[in-house]
């Protein structure tokens, strides 16, 4: 299993847009991608500019699918704009 987090930051006066889009996002995953087992978007309680994913995956295949399909690169280019900073995304492994 590959467990995934990425951490996102909008521009200030962006939130919502960014919002709406990543939302969008998660419906496609969890209807498209059967390999992926958890797909949960968050947001940061104290600062709305900030969303969090957490995200497993079957294996290494899967995520490597999932940022291959026409829709997260579309996605990610239609976002460009509205980031602060770089997504943080971090591979986490497993340990207990």
């Amino acid at each position: 299993m590959l467990v995934i987090t990425a951490a996102v930051k909008s521009l200030e006066g962006k939130e919502e847009q960014l919002r709406q889009r990543l939302e969008a996002l998660v419906d496609v995953v969890r209807s498209s991608e059967p390999d992926c087992l958890e797909y949960t978007m968050h947001r940061i309680t104290n600062d709305k500019s900030r969303f969090f994913f957490y995200e497993k995956y079957r294996n290494q295949a899967a995520f490597d699918l999932h940022t291959s399909t026409p829709y997260f690169k579309q996605l990610a280019a239609d976002i460009e704009p509205l980031l602060a900073e770089p997504i943080d995304l971090q591979v986490l492994e497993i340990i207990k």
